[in-house]
């Protein structure tokens, strides 16, 4: 019952204050841009009126809307550049995480490679090599030792009797590789069953 209705451990997210940073930053980069299309349209849009108005005589009121599509103007320079900014800030934030995550691996590195170092201790491994350059040394002593109290003649017979069993080997038959063929199984003749007399053929002999 207490797992039934236990509280449920959340999982950890693995979203980092930099990637929120990095998804905020492009959320303001999209509104901004999409600021810059209304005000584009906007400017037209004033353009347009600005020409039909002096067309009307209105000269007064042409010019207040072109002040007016005049700081709009403004506006949308002002927000190039926050945008340019915008934009400089995400890459840097983005470049930095791909930083600390090549820091992270050099770290992870330089562990395991000082455990390695830690195993294979620089005393150990001259130990070992001096270990099997002895027993390289004793070895060849041993061998210069047996070659030493053989005599020619011992030579010789050892060439002779390595020689006797090449050619025995040579000489051995090869291995048939065809199969044997099958011997027929003799029939035994079947013994003739014996049938049992009926017993009212036995009373009328008796």
């Amino acid at each position: 019952m207490g797992g039934l209705f236990g509280k449920h451990k959340k999982p950890v997210s693995r979203v980092t204050e930099q990637d929120k940073a990095v998804l905020q930053l492009k959320q303001q980069r999209d509104k901004l841009k999409q600021y810059q299309k209304k005000i584009e349209l906007n400017l037209e849009k004033d353009r347009q009126m600005a020409k039909k108005l002096l067309n009307d005589g209105k000269r007064d009121k042409a010019k207040l809307l072109l002040r007016k599509k005049r700081y709009q103007e403004q506006l949308l320079q002002n927000t190039d550049t926050q945008l340019e900014k915008l934009e400089q800030l995400t890459h840097d934030l983005e470049f930095a995480q791909i930083e600390i995550q090549v820091l992270d691996g050099l770290k992870t590195g330089n562990v395991a490679l000082k455990k390695v170092h830690d195993i294979l201790n620089i005393d150990e491994i001259e130990k070992i090599m001096d270990e099997t350059r002895e027993g390289i040394e004793k070895q060849r002593e041993i061998d210069e030792l047996i070659s030493g109290q053989l005599t020619e003649e011992d030579e010789d017979a050892v060439e002779a009797e390595l020689e006797a069993i090449l050619d025995v080997k040579d000489q051995l038959p090869d291995v048939p590789e065809d199969r044997l063929p099958e011997v027929e199984k003799e029939k035994v003749p079947e013994k003739p069953q014996r049938t049992k007399a009926s017993p009212a053929r036995i009373a009328v002999e008796a």
